[in-house]
């Protein structure tokens, strides 16, 4: 009995040590889980924050490897449109960039040359940026917009902040580059300013010397005694109107037109006198074109005007205010003038070539009924003339 006894004393004591050691194992363990769950915290803290700086510099450096090969391209080109989309598009690649634009002074009198993307034409060109009003060329500009509380604006078009450099040709700037963002929360940093400055300095050779060529090009393409484009211009450009109004759909309307007895007044005053009565015409003509019309001279008293957007309405419209303008008082000595027209809109099946033929038979036709007529082009391609 007293072996029973102690036995079971023993046994008592034995497993009160067990529930002892059992619950001070389970106290060890909760306080190494506890520590193990916020080593883990600590850990996957610290690896989402070195994930973050790698995501960062990966698309850092996609970015500048994307803006890289755009402006690598930039020595395949001379177009200044194209070179100014690739700045554009390299500029859009920046952290942040919602817009961009570029901007570059026209000559004395003309209208600057603005390109942008991801802008309306009518924020670009609120959005152009001439640099500081003393004429001074700062190294950077940065720009807030706040706008008033309560406006009935979608505030998720606004634009919020932008930044913009000069960009430099060989000698000085020849224009300015600019990006916006239309987050509340982002702001351009440091950073920001350094990678717009640089692709500005990569992009400056490439903008001016496209520049320069298409200035020169222009120069090619005028006529020198009247200073309307000329033959080649005007066919080349109606070929690419053409296709262009074909792609998307668009209207386009032409007027073919010539001096009505021209022939014998030059042959009356002499060719130089003659000369001077074209030129006299010409600026008669750019006098009510619109700034989107291009007005050519196709060969001797012959030109063409190019209408983009436009109706038969609209060419037989300005025919009958180039009348208007030629034949409204005299030029020189030899009193009014007249002048016949052929107007016509563009079809589904026409070319640059057949488009032109179709207002040329109608010019044909209106000087064979009289003179100052205007006659619309036939819808059906027209016999050769005979």
């Amino acid at each position: 009995m007293r072996d029973a006894l102690g036995w079971a004393i023993f046994g008592a004591v034995v497993l009160v040590l067990a529930l002892g050691f059992l619950l001070l194992l389970l106290r060890e363990r909760r306080v190494a889980d506890q520590r193990f769950v916020l080593v883990m915290q600590e850990l996957t803290s610290r690896m989402d924050g070195v994930v973050g700086e790698l995501q960062t510099t990966f698309d850092r450096n996609a970015d500048e490897e994307r803006r890289g090969q755009i402006l690598g391209e930039l020595g395949g080109t001379i177009d200044l449109d194209e070179v100014l989309t690739r700045v554009l598009e390299a500029a859009g690649a920046l952290r942040g960039v919602d817009a961009a634009l570029v901007m570059l002074p026209g000559p004395t009198g003309e209208k600057p040359i603005v390109a942008s993307m991801g802008l309306s034409s009518e924020e670009a060109e609120r959005q152009a940026i001439a640099g500081p009003p003393d004429g001074r060329e700062a190294r950077s500009m940065s720009i807030s917009y706040e706008y008033p509380s309560g406006a009935e604006i979608d505030d998720g078009d606004l634009i919020r902040h932008g930044l913009a450099v000069p960009i430099r040709g060989e000698a000085d700037s020849i224009g300015f580059m600019s990006v916006f963002s239309r987050s509340s929360a982002h702001t351009f940093a440091d950073g920001d300013k350094q990678a717009l400055e640089d692709l500005a300095v990569r992009a400056g050779p490439a903008v001016e010397n496209a520049r320069r060529f298409r200035e020169a090009r222009q120069l090619a393409d005028l006529d020198a005694l009247t200073g309307l484009h000329n033959r080649r211009f005007f066919h080349e450009t109606l070929a690419r109107e053409v296709a262009r109004a074909h792609r998307y759909g668009r209207r386009l309307a032409l007027v073919v037109f010539d001096l009505d007895d021209f022939k014998a007044i030059n042959d009356r005053i002499g060719h130089l006198a003659g000369d001077a009565v074209l030129a006299e015409v010409a600026e008669r003509v750019r006098s009510v074109v619109r700034s989107a019309d291009i007005a050519c001279r196709v060969g001797g008293d012959e030109f063409g005007i190019i209408l983009p957007e436009s109706t038969l309405n609209d060419a037989e419209q300005l025919s009958r205010r180039m009348q208007q303008a030629v034949g409204s008082r005299p030029i020189a000595d030899i009193g009014k003038l007249c002048l016949s027209a052929g107007a016509g809109e563009l079809l589904p099946e026409d070319s640059g070539d057949t488009f032109f033929k179709r207002a040329d038979d109608a010019l044909y036709k209106a000087k064979a009924s009289g003179k100052a007529e205007v006659v619309a082009a036939s819808s059906e391609p027209s016999p050769g003339r005979a």
